[in-house]
């Protein structure tokens, strides 16, 4: 027989207490999503300067996007994940001349243009997630359209023609599907966790955690607000040239802001 004692198990793993700040999700009201516009509207007129700057930048981006759909429809993903790299930056100047507003300091061009240096690794990783995400999205509708799509591969100029075949229903459902699953599964991630790493340097992670919290804790309310930014959107991009771009585009930004501080109460 051994004559040593038997080891004794390793004590069970405690993980460490999270070091990120004590926070609670706010149960918000239907008429949040309107108060957040309201707020956001004030945030642009009070700074309509720099406002436009970012609405100039995101109508940019869009002529950009349909210019490349009707030349080169191709490369239409890759011209997109390029504006979802770009897009969370320009964000994120207008999330900090709202949060600026808030806090009684006095906006400035050049800080909103240069906030995102402290936060670039959360950020990154971020972004890194939103692209993987989009990639994932442009394979599935491929998949959708190589199974469903039954009149031939349309050229750019005859798509709508094309997709809104009677032939092609089950392509327009199959692809409303896919992509309103992934269109849900980005704006839960994002919704909240851009503004939220700008105000309290939080990591990632932790960021993206909070937004999906305040998605299933006011599923409602807050495809609610999803469905504004759709229909903004749309009414933009409907105007000549898409010309809406360029205050739509800072108000909903604006928005955003106010749709973190009011769905996420720090303790």
């Amino acid at each position: 027989m051994s004559q040593f004692p038997p080891e004794e198990p390793p004590p069970p793993y405690v993980p460490p207490p999270s070091e990120a700040p004590p926070k609670e999700v706010v149960t918000l009201a239907w008429g949040a999503p309107f108060y957040w516009l309201r707020l956001g509207w004030r945030d642009l007129m009070a700074y309509p300067a720099i406002s436009l700057f970012y609405g100039v930048a995101f109508w940019g981006m869009a002529l950009s996007l349909g210019a490349v759909f009707r030349a080169k429809p191709e490369y239409t993903m890759t011209m997109a994940s390029g504006c979802l790299l770009v897009g969370p930056f320009l964000a994120l100047g207008l999330y900090d001349v709202s949060r600026r507003r808030e806090q009684g300091l006095h906006p400035s061009f050049a800080a909103s243009m240069t906030c995102w240096r402290n936060h670039l690794r959360s950020m990154g990783m971020l972004v890194g997630v939103l692209i993987v995400l989009e990639l994932l999205w442009g394979r599935a509708s491929l998949v959708v359209i190589a199974v469903f799509f039954n009149t031939g591969m349309p050229s750019s100029v005859g798509v709508m023609q094309a997709v809104f075949n009677p032939n092609n229903l089950d392509f327009v459902l199959a692809y409303t599907v896919v992509g309103g699953a992934f269109a849900t599964l980005v704006f839960g991630v994002s919704v909240v966790s851009i503004p939220m790493i700008l105000d309290r340097d939080t990591d990632a992670i932790t960021a993206a955690i909070t937004s999906l919290e305040v998605v299933v804790n006011n599923t409602a309310v807050m495809l609610l607000w999803g469905a504004l930014i759709v229909l903004l959107s749309a009414l933009s991009l409907l105007m000549p040239w898409a010309l809406g771009l360029l205050v739509a585009g800072p108000l909903m930004g604006h928005a955003s802001w106010h749709a973190y501080r009011g769905a996420v109460r720090w303790l």
